[in-house]
């Protein structure tokens, strides 16, 4: 049994209604792909969302149509969501700095004390 659609793409493909072609067994699913898009270049990717796909190029091509077919875009990023590796919350402590070491961090340094004090010192031996 041939299918018949409205929609010309569906009947130029000449599907049959007994194929199997493009179906999934019910407890199947479309990888999962997370879309990252930068608005301009030189600045940095944005997480916009997913998309579920077969491929990656089909996966790209539907981050295409879903985000960046009615905003400005100039780059998109396809990632599996299964290849992203992420730290665990347990494992906050790692982003811990350590106390003992106050010369990582810039707050620590009093550039504009130490400039002013050149200054003064440049100005008593003029």
């Amino acid at each position: 049994m041939k299918i018949d659609s409205l929609d010309p793409r569906i009947n130029r493909a000449n599907l049959d209604g007994d194929s199997k072609q493009g179906e999934l067994d019910p407890m199947d699913h479309f990888q999962t792909y997370e879309v990252f898009e930068q608005k301009k270049r030189g600045t940095h990717h944005i997480h916009v969302g997913s998309v579920h796909a077969p491929s990656s190029e089909l996966a790209m091509m539907f981050a295409k149509e879903q985000y960046s077919r009615r905003g400005q875009c100039v780059n998109l990023w396809v990632v599996k969501t299964s290849e992203i590796l992420a730290t665990q919350y347990e494992d906050a402590d790692i982003f811990e700095t350590t106390a003992s070491k106050h010369h990582r961090d810039p707050n620590s340094y009093k550039v504009m004390d130490r400039i002013k004090a050149f200054k003064e010192r440049q100005k008593q031996n003029a």
